[in-house]
């Protein structure tokens, strides 16, 4: 058991390290070519960051343990909305984006709604997985389109491309990969020691491990005092994370759900639509709200295990 709680951590730092490589070498291959910040943010970025969520649940998924999976998405998802951002806003009130409140909030929460109904069935199937895909593939389309109308998509930074940042791109692929297996082999390992269920270990301990590159993120820009662009990036990185993750992965491979799954996902939702109360609430998140996350995350993962 002690090798496998290793092998989890060793697992986690490796996607961790993994994603920061893959995002530094995919970005400056993309400046290479000229691309603006804002293209390169909500493409390379957003999937450079959803990697290790992506490797794990299309890994687990392939292995035949669905409960991983889709627990990993809806745990990181949690974590993220509930501890991370809980955590960033702690170190002070966070000003609200308009398109925050009015675009991504509410799309997220829509997602997580249909992903409910979804899993009435107890199968998200391909035909789902491409509904989400293509929805995502839309909504990146119109955040571009009208980013460019108010010319912000003009903005572009050439930067000098280096061989090191193929080695990075390549090498941090390759660590993901492997991390995401030792992370979903382990787990499961610990979670069949003690008598736990797979759906349990996914939203608990294989949430957090693919949640340590948005921990990262969050906890650099609010040392640098970006609590704004922290709180963006974790709610784009969610939506991201249920349909496109959860929509490629099914499309390659349908997952199984079942009533344990579906209980967490209607905390997920109700997770998310607090979130957006707090958001609109004088254009702010405040500190105090911040801790109303934390214990509200923290309160989830109590019933999970009870």
């Amino acid at each position: 058991m002690w090798l496998n709680l290793l092998l989890i951590i060793i697992g986690g730092i490796a996607l961790w390290l993994g994603a920061n490589g893959l995002v530094e070498g995919a970005t400056r291959l993309a400046r290479r070519f000229g691309l603006s910040d804002l293209v390169i943010g909500l493409t390379v970025v957003a999937i450079g960051t959803s990697a290790p969520e992506f490797a794990v649940t299309l890994t687990a998924a392939i292995d035949g343990k669905a409960a991983v999976s889709l627990g990993n998405i809806v745990g990181s998802n949690i974590f993220n909305i509930g501890i991370i951002l809980g955590g960033v806003v702690l170190f002070g009130s966070v000003q609200t984006a308009r398109q925050l409140v009015f675009r991504d909030t509410p799309m997220l929460l829509l997602a997580s709604l249909a992903l409910i109904g979804f899993t009435y069935d107890n199968l998200i199937s391909q035909w789902e997985g491409a509904f989400f895909f293509v929805t995502l593939s839309l909504y990146v389309f119109q955040t571009l389109r009208n980013a460019r109308q108010s010319g912000k998509s003009e903005e572009t930074l050439s930067g000098q491309w280096k061989i090191t940042d193929m080695v990075r791109l390549v090498g941090g692929l390759i660590s993901v990969i492997i991390g995401a297996q030792l992370l979903v082999d382990n787990a499961v390992a610990i979670a069949q020691n003690f008598g736990l269920s797979e759906w349990l270990i996914g939203v608990t301990i294989v949430a957090i491990g693919t949640s340590l590159p948005e921990l990262a993120t969050s906890a650099a820009a609010a040392v640098r005092g970006n609590l704004g662009l922290s709180a963006g990036n974790l709610v784009g990185s969610d939506l991201f994370n249920v349909l496109g993750v959860l929509g490629v992965t099914a499309l390659i491979n349908p997952l199984e759900t079942s009533i344990e799954s579906r209980s967490d996902l209607v905390l997920m939702s109700i997770h998310i639509a607090i979130v957006l109360l707090f958001l609109r609430t004088g254009w702010k998140l405040k500190s105090s709200e911040g801790v109303i996350l934390i214990v509200l995350g923290l309160a989830r993962w109590g019933l999970n295990f009870v």
